[in-house]
């Protein structure tokens, strides 16, 4: 069946249109044309003048709506965590796991296999953050699972995985770099994170291939002037993609502001969102606009990447327009999503609906 979209601000990832349609057929975009050229065939979807733009992901999320896949590793937590997502305008996610013990991690992934084997919706996989790591920079992570990667860790991580870790965290200073290309063969994004690497440590691990950077700013070693670190390796490599959270506390707006300055499309938005958690190894407390752990330490957002874009315009100062790619087109980019992130032909039929205020008013999937 034909379906066509109309009466809506589109932005295609690139630019706004007006008086057109959008033709999906299939769960694909076949066309962008004017509102005229509506095959009589097609189903006629109102928009009602709302702002039609591709759908958000977010490559780093632990849960949501009350339960987390740390504490809860179980398709539930999965499914609870797209809801969450969805209610922010995020389509798709990629499940997160701290640093844990590798119990937990297998846990992780078989609850990942099985929600896929259920039909589950938008998790794109597992983001493992951690657990090789540098132990100066854990921020809230625990330092009785962080290990240097041997490979034998390796072999493990590929043949419990199964296909379901599609991302990773890990500090360059700290891992073999022909351990790190083994997990890069296997079709797994290398984020450099969770890092006191010196300038030359970054810029090498980023030569070496890796293409991504996690969370601007937290939990890595900082632009300084006689040693300009991770942030700074960052910054000065032209290939180089990195994540931040936008909410205005892991982050100020304004550093936010200079960072995309100098970065330009390399920089995306994640949430790095979390729940309530009274008990467990990882304690979550709400507190005001942040969670923080049992020792009071920053330990996740209570963000939606709707609410990330929304503070890109409203706080960072920056376009709509580019607010929404941080949140579509560059994480797709990122994560290898060929066919998610623009709305044109070949695309995936993946959008959200918001009206003049940016607020939600539909996910269509």
């Amino acid at each position: 069946m034909l379906t066509a979209y109309f009466n809506a601000r589109i932005f295609t990832g690139d630019v706004f249109v007006y008086h057109h349609a959008v033709l999906v057929k299939d769960q694909q975009v076949i066309a962008v044309l004017p509102v005229e050229q509506i095959p009589a065939d097609a189903q006629r979807i109102d928009l009602q003048g709302g702002l039609l733009a591709p759908s958000f992901i977010d490559l780093q999320i632990y849960g949501g709506n009350g339960r987390l896949l740390l504490q809860q590793p179980d398709a539930e937590s999965i499914q609870a965590t797209y809801d969450y997502c969805m209610n922010g305008g995020a389509s798709h996610f990629m499940i997160t796991l701290p640093t844990v013990s590798f119990d937990v991690m297998e846990k992780g992934m078989q609850a990942v296999a099985d929600y896929w084997a259920k039909g589950g919706k938008g998790c794109l996989g597992l983001h493992l953050e951690g657990p090789f790591m540098n132990p100066v920079k854990k921020g809230a992570h625990l330092e009785q699972y962080i290990k240097q990667p041997t490979a034998a860790d390796i072999d493990w991580i590929l043949e419990k995985s199964n296909g379901t870790v599609k991302y990773m965290t890990l500090a360059p200073e700290r891992c073999n770099p022909l351990l790190v290309a083994r997990l890069q063969t296997a079709g797994i994004v290398i984020s450099a994170g969770h890092s006191n690497a010196t300038y030359t440590e970054a810029t090498l691990g980023f030569e070496q291939g890796i293409a991504a950077g996690t969370h601007l700013f937290n939990a890595m070693s900082q632009f300084q002037s006689r040693e300009p670190g991770m942030v700074g390796a960052i910054y000065d490599n032209p290939r180089v993609a990195v994540s931040v959270v936008c909410d205005g506390v892991h982050v100020d707006f304004n550093a936010i502001r200079i960072s995309k300055q100098i970065m330009g499309e390399r920089l995306f938005l994640i949430t790095d969102a979390v729940t309530e958690n009274p008990s467990g190894d990882y304690i979550y407390r709400l507190q005001k606009d942040r969670y923080v752990n049992a020792n009071g330490v920053l330990a996740g957002s209570c963000l939606t990447q709707l609410q990330g874009v929304k503070n890109c315009v409203e706080q960072v100062g920056l376009t709509l327009a580019e607010s929404l790619r941080m949140a579509s087109l560059y994480p797709a980019r990122v994560a290898g999503l060929h066919r998610m992130g623009r709305i044109a032909p070949g695309y995936d039929a993946h959008f959200v609906v918001l009206d003049e205020q940016l607020q939600l008013k539909d996910v269509i999937v």
